[in-house]
């Protein structure tokens, strides 16, 4: 079966249905996926830039984004990078109201089993597991 990988902004087309042409031929490659025809790769970078479009551009609420991303991951004649690591981090996204990029790290320290990050940013602290390390701040 053949493969290929498909940019964001075709799974961008295919979900918000923008502009009504584009989404037309997007529907039809997600469809020949779904047959059987072709095998469809998605990488996380992907999947991180159309939640970033979706919320920046058409200002999505983080909920529908979690929600339709969780959903179009999960379609047959995907394969998807680090599916279950995308599922878990598309939740805390949500979950703790982070930006999508942090909520994949923090989902990947904890995978990993390596629970430090060093941040500046002080929502990983809202993350259960994580040890946030302040760079120039002595630590007890």
């Amino acid at each position: 079966m053949k493969q290929a990988f498909v940019d964001a902004n075709i799974i961008l087309r295919f979900l918000t249905k923008d502009p009504p042409s584009m989404a037309d031929a997007a529907l039809k490659i997600f469809e020949e996926a779904k047959h059987g025809k072709i095998s469809l790769l998605i990488i996380p970078i992907t999947a991180a830039e159309v939640v970033w479009v979706l919320e920046s551009f058409y200002e999505y609420p983080k909920e529908k984004i979690a929600e339709t991303m969780t959903q179009f991951l999960s379609c047959e004649g995907l394969e998807v990078e680090s599916l279950d690591l995308l599922l878990e981090a598309l939740n805390l996204y949500c979950e703790k109201n982070l930006d999508f990029a942090d909520a994949l790290l923090a989902t990947s320290a904890l995978v990993k089993r390596i629970p430090t990050i060093y941040s500046f940013d002080q929502h990983f602290n809202r993350i259960h597991g994580i040890e946030r390390v302040e760079l120039g701040k002595k630590t007890p």
